[in-house]
């Protein structure tokens, strides 16, 4: 009966909060709607005995988001001084929202404790024997080893791509050459003059 509950919660917050991210006008908003799904989409991994993929959503989703808040602020000239003015205004709202993710991580824990949900037959049995993460390795590096390679190989593709694009010869980018600035003489940089009062100096 929990996970049924726990699972129709996390499910309703994360149509709401999803819906959230994609209404709201202010872009931070959006952000901290967005990390509430991710919460929630955690608390539906953990239901289902999937505890390695929760810690990735919270850890990997969540930490990139948290980078994606910071860049969001910065590109848009956000005034951090108003955000903060309202602190105050908005300090129950947030208390709230803190309650309920605590809650819902308790509903979360007690319903993991008493053991995974029942999908149907097609889903693949867990074995209580084994746990959780050392069953995906065995996967990822039996079965599907050349897929995971695979993985590996377009990453790293792109990851060289985005260094040739970024370090590419580019017209009219005066590039330094720094030789030839720490071989230049203090004598050849400056010149000294004794101008006449009213002459100015001539450049």
């Amino acid at each position: 009966m929990i996970q049924a509950i726990a699972f129709y919660l996390f499910a309703f917050v994360i149509l709401v909060s999803a819906a959230m991210t994609i209404s709201s006008r202010n872009p931070v908003h959006s952000v901290m709607w967005l990390i509430l799904a991710f919460f929630n989409a955690a608390g539906l991994m953990v239901l289902v005995g999937a505890e390695f993929i929760a810690m990735l959503l919270v850890i990997v989703y969540v930490g990139a988001v948290a980078v994606l808040f910071l860049f969001v602020v910065m590109m848009l000239d956000i005034d951090v001084s108003e955000m903060r003015s309202g602190i105050a205004r908005y300090f129950g709202i947030g208390l709230a929202v803190a309650v309920a993710l605590a809650a819902e991580m308790l509903i979360a824990v007690g319903a993991w404790s008493t053991g995974p949900i029942q999908l149907g037959r097609r889903a693949s049995p867990i074995v209580d024997a084994v746990p959780n993460i050392r069953a995906i390795g065995n996967l990822l590096y039996t079965r599907y080893l050349f897929v995971f390679e695979g993985a590996g190989l377009v990453l790293l593709v792109a990851m060289i791509g985005a260094i040739v694009l970024t370090h590419r010869e580019r017209s009219g980018v005066r590039a330094q050459n720094v030789s030839r600035q720490v071989a230049r003489r203090p004598q050849d940089a400056t010149r000294n003059t004794r101008p006449t009062v009213g002459q100015g100096v001539e450049i």
